[in-house]
């Protein structure tokens, strides 16, 4: 027999070796082992839902979010919601949200109830504490923002309105509320207000006129304050030992802040119109955007380039993209038309989503699972040019 050389023995036995070893790895998709993995971000229920410009429904969608799209998701039964966007449903009118650190969980404030809810999709809400609130003259539970140190402190703020006033409260884990600014004007309108932080980590809070056209200077009604987590008045505001930084509001929706280069906005429905303002010390200047038709400004976001504006009245998502300098070129681009229907609080995630809480069970047409907590990503900015 002839002998093959030790050195081909071995490389026919080691090619044998790899070709076995291919073969065991052709798999299909129904065989062998899984090792599933979270998707990418973006991409996806679990990576995070898709842009408000694929939102489902679009804007063909009837008021109740249904649509003549075959793709379009299920309507809703019951307080099941099939929509993956939809992270929590059946819950009174929304009033505030604050997204928790985790980004996949939020916490809800009912304007009406003045129940404080901890939110996630795929779980039953969990009730956090109840704020007493009286929800007459546009008040109850509006505004609600984490402290700048919540990692640290886990402490919550909280606009209302009681039967006595409108007040700040701090929300601490197993406590009863407890008042950090008291004493803001109530009357029978203009009671409601909004909560927001600034690049100095000091609390910002929007609050309405209480139906005086005309307040005074020093009084804390129509004004945008300036407060530490104590409720003193922040060290750099126009009058030592004031807190309030503007004035000239009437009855504002919503306040947020871009981080990037620290501009903060303000969301009024004015007597006339509907406006956005760009906040400065001192009164409040002209408008940076005007909405004459009035479809009910709410709660907003900012991020680089962009600032978006839930509308109630509306039923849609107002998106406008700031030149550096503040000012606007072109119409707002209308998103999520009669999707979800009344759009009332909005906030962004610590990833980067945006959160709004609809309203349409004040004033709307609710579906089945109204009222609702929806997650989604948000419009992204760029393209403006200084005017």
């Amino acid at each position: 027999m002839r002998h093959r050389p030790p050195r081909l023995r071995l490389a026919l036995v080691a090619l044998i070796g790899l070709l076995a070893l291919l073969a065991g790895c052709a798999t299909f998709p129904d065989e062998g082992p899984r090792d599933w993995q979270e998707k990418t971000e973006g991409q996806g229920e679990l990576g995070g839902p898709p842009s408000v410009q694929e939102a489902p429904g679009g804007e063909q969608g009837d008021e109740n979010g249904d649509s003549a799209d075959p793709g379009a998701p299920q309507t809703p039964a019951g307080c099941d919601d099939p929509d993956p966007q939809v992270v929590a449903t059946c819950l009174d009118p929304v009033g505030a949200l604050a997204v928790l650190p985790n980004g996949v969980s939020a916490l809800v404030g009912e304007r009406a109830t003045g129940r404080v809810l901890r939110v996630e999709r795929g779980k039953d809400p969990v009730l956090i504490t109840t704020v007493p609130v009286d929800a007459a003259g546009g008040g109850g539970l509006t505004g609600l923002v984490l402290s700048p140190t919540y990692q640290e402190d886990q402490l919550v703020y909280a606009y209302a309105t009681t039967p006595e006033d409108n007040r700040v409260l701090r929300l601490a884990p197993n406590e009863p509320p407890k008042p950090v600014l008291t004493g803001i004007p109530k009357g029978p309108s203009g009671n409601g207000g909004a909560l927001g932080t600034d690049a100095g980590n000091t609390l910002l809070v929007a609050t309405g006129n209480a139906g005086d056209p005309a307040p005074a200077p020093t009084a804390l009604n129509g004004k945008v304050l300036r407060i530490d987590t104590l409720g003193r008045p922040a060290a750099a505001n126009p009058s030592p030992g004031s807190p309030v930084l503007s004035t000239g509001l009437s009855q504002p929706g919503g306040i947020c802040t871009d981080s990037s280069n620290e501009s903060v906005w303000v969301t009024d429905r004015a007597a006339s119109r509907d406006v956005l303002f760009r906040v400065a010390p001192g009164p409040l200047g002209p408008a940076a955007w005007t909405w004459p038709d009035r479809p009910g400004v709410a709660g907003c976001m900012a991020q680089p380039g962009v600032v978006a504006v839930a509308l109630t009245g509306g039923a849609a998502l107002s998106v406008l993209r700031p030149a550096d300098d503040g000012s606007f070129s072109g119409a707002p681009e209308t998103l999520l038309a009669n999707v979800y229907g009344r759009l009332a609080a909005a906030t962004l995630g610590t990833d980067g989503l945006l959160w709004l809480g609809t309203v349409n069970k004040s004033g709307g047409k609710p579906v089945a699972s109204d009222d609702r907590v929806i997650r989604i990503q948000p419009p992204s900015g760029g393209g403006a040019s200084r005017a």
